[in-house]
């Protein structure tokens, strides 16, 4: 299925856009705290300027959890992603649910000019998928009844 629109379209209707970047020096704990307070489920994390990994609430509970860590005496940087996969915002919508699938991953951080201008969720994917279907529909709808203008 081909989805209309770029990562750009995305970062325009989110309602927040703004990302919350950690210290790899941090603790987990100190990044999971995060997360919950901005109701997000990734953080960039960034040293001197620069993303140098991603941590997820996946991360926590698949090197903490399950492997009796404690996430007071971890530092982000003992569990983060080092590899990161990111998109521009250039990128088309379908691309990125391409990326997601191939990677498994559910957070794309966008980047231009090796600048992070935003992060791009599954669910940030899906939001726009409903939004472009129902503006569709609506469309279709008045061609049929004649409220379209022709």
């Amino acid at each position: 299925m081909r989805v209309p629109g770029t990562v750009s379209s995305i970062l325009t209707h989110k309602k927040a856009s703004t990302c919350w970047p950690i210290s790899p020096d941090a603790t987990v704990f100190e990044a999971v705290r995060m997360m919950a307070e901005k109701n997000i489920g990734a953080l960039p994390v960034m040293d001197r300027g620069k993303m140098v990994g991603i941590i997820t609430e996946r991360d926590y509970s698949r090197k903490i959890v399950l492997r009796n860590r404690t996430s007071k005496d971890t530092l982000v940087r003992d569990i983060m992603a080092t590899t990161v996969i990111t998109v521009t915002t250039h990128d088309a919508v379908s691309d990125c649910f391409r990326l997601m699938t191939e990677h498994r991953v559910r957070h794309l951080p966008v980047v231009e000019k090796e600048q992070l201008i935003g992060i791009v969720s599954i669910g940030d994917l899906v939001n726009w998928v409903i939004s472009a279907q129902s503006a569709t529909i609506d469309n279709l709808e008045g061609y049929i009844s004649g409220r379209y203008p022709g």
